[in-house]
């Protein structure tokens, strides 16, 4: 086997093939960053081992061959390529030497004033928000030092912290009471403030269906039910039923738009635009409860005790009244589902399983149920009226009732489909997945995700591969090349060169966010539905 024995960096092998010893050292030099060198080895010209003689192997003739054979090889020379490496700067669990933070942040996390930040250094980056290109940032570092200087102390400032938290949480208590005082103060004076963008939502579009909606079934629900009072009939006691089911729904549908539209906050950064699917949700678990649970109770209880039934003139003429204004509502729906559905390049059919609008989805399905409804109970009813048989009127309660759950399955279905975040069509995911794989820096995409969000709003997420080399020729290309290489030509010491590396990869790493920040345009006109853009770097 080998022998080997090491000392102060010096290497002596011993070749036990040929009986040769060989004794190589070399010279390793390790730089730091601020340019110093190390030397961990030097190079032993004198040929001697660490205990000043050679290990004698074998005796007599054997060492005088040795010995030969040793001199002639210590004549050639040994060339050792010395590396040279930068020392691993550590920077521990946490490091925010470096950081950037907003001003807001800034006077908010560190209690201080717009004055103070004023004579801080102030860094021009490129801004994350669409609406403006450059914005200003702070190093947290020079933040940091500012607050010790303005607060004297870690533990002042960290007093300072407790009492604005506590200053805030009082405020959240009392700001229900001031709003209801306005509220009150609103009632007395008048108010006298323009109408909300909110109350305006109610004169167009799928408030103007609801609204319209709301109206109608109410004045519905007051006629059936003298109706009802009057005959005696089950038939119009479901249709009382169903029409104040309908209208419930719908006041509750008005509660989930008028919510809809509030803005986002900070526990909310998405908005508010899934309440129309929850108020929906709502209005179908309504539906089956109310409108098909008592149609099927009172059903039920006509077969098990039958009852003679009054005249049904004054009957057949609310039902005919009904029919015009459950048919005028329902005509309204259509059309607004018909210009939403074009609007969106899909099809009647389409739009309405794809729960593009739940709001007028739920009115066009009551309105359907409704004008269907009336239908089977008029038919039961004139059935009962030319054979006496009041079975007949209570087999139309049984079938408005499953009409109900019929249309209510299918609401609680597809608004929860939405609410689960389903994805969009393929077609369209095809579109935005070609447009990343169509662009030079693209290498290839992976985990590729688009969410429907609810109300034309999709969140697209992709993690992609991008290509360097484009990205840094971009970069490049922006670049004064003889410039840059007059830089690269008076590098000269390890020191200039890692600031020469640190400029220009911090430059590129710019460029790259640029590059993100393009493809994200670029997917959202391509697909104006997207809204949030996730883009993850492998």
């Amino acid at each position: 086997g080998w022998q080997a024995s090491m000392k102060s960096g010096n290497l002596s092998y011993i070749l036990q093939c040929n009986r040769l010893p060989v004794q190589l050292m070399s010279q390793v030099r390790v730089y730091t960053s601020n340019g110093q060198k190390k030397d961990l080895g030097s190079e032993d010209t004198s040929g001697s081992t660490p205990e000043g003689t050679l290990h004698k192997v074998g005796t007599g003739r054997q060492d005088t061959t040795n010995a030969g054979q040793k001199q002639s090889f210590l004549k050639e020379s040994i060339q050792v390529k010395v590396k040279a490496v930068l020392k691993k700067r550590e920077y521990g669990p946490k490091y925010t030497q470096n950081n950037f933070i907003t001003g807001v942040r800034a006077i908010n996390e560190f209690c201080l004033k717009s004055s103070d930040l004023d004579q801080l250094r102030k860094i021009k980056r490129r801004s994350p928000h669409d609406d403006t290109e450059t914005f200003t940032v702070y190093l947290r570092s020079d933040v940091e030092a500012k607050s010790l200087e303005v607060w004297g102390s870690p533990e002042a400032l960290a007093r300072e912290r407790k009492r604005r938290k506590e200053a805030e949480i009082k405020y959240r208590e009392n700001l229900f009471r001031n709003q209801r005082l306005l509220w009150e103060y609103r009632e007395f004076f008048g108010n006298t403030k323009p109408r909300s963008s909110a109350a305006a939502m109610f004169f167009k579009g799928p408030g103007k269906v609801v609204m319209v909606a709301i109206c109608i079934n109410g004045l519905n629900f007051f006629f059936k039910l003298l109706a009802w009072v009057y005959t005696g009939s089950a038939s119009m006691f479901s249709e009382a039923i169903h029409s104040l089911a309908d209208t419930c729904n719908q006041a509750l549908l008005a509660l989930g738009i008028s919510q809809s539209a509030r803005t986002p906050d900070p526990s909310h950064p998405y908005g508010f635009t899934n309440m129309r699917y929850i108020a929906s949700l709502i209005s179908g678990v309504g539906i089956f409860m109310m409108g098909a649970g008592l149609s099927w109770y009172h059903g039920i209880i006509g077969l098990l005790h039958p009852h003679p039934i009054e005249s049904l003139l004054w009957a057949y003429c609310i039902l005919a009244g009904s029919l015009v204004s459950e048919g005028a509502t329902l005509l309204v729906a259509i059309n607004e589902i018909r210009r939403s559905a074009r609007a969106k390049g899909l099809s009647f059919y389409q739009y309405v399983v794809q729960s593009r609008d739940p709001s007028t989805n739920v009115v066009l399905l009551e309105d359907a149920a409704a004008v269907l409804s009336v239908a089977v109970a008029a038919t039961c009813m004139g059935l009962t009226s030319l054979t006496g048989n009041p079975y007949y009127d209570s087999v139309g309660s049984l079938g408005v009732g499953t009409l109900l759950g019929t249309v209510s399955a299918f609401l609680i279905y597809t608004n929860t489909e939405a609410l689960l975040g389903r994805s969009i069509q393929p077609e369209q995911l095809q579109r935005l997945t070609e447009l990343l794989e169509s662009d030079p820096v693209v290498r290839a995409i992976h985990d590729v995700k688009a969410t429907d969000m609810g109300m034309s709003k999709v969140r697209f997420k992709a993690e992609v591969d991008f290509d360097g080399r484009v990205v840094t020729r971009s970069y490049l290309e922006k670049q004064d090349i003889e410039q840059l290489l007059q830089e690269i030509q008076q590098v000269k010491t390890l020191e200039e060169l890692e600031a020469f590396m640190l400029k220009h990869g911090e430059n590129i790493i710019d460029t790259l966010g640029a590059e993100v920040d393009r493809l994200e345009k670029d997917l959202k006109q391509r697909n104006p539905d997207v809204r949030h853009v996730d883009l993850e770097i492998l």
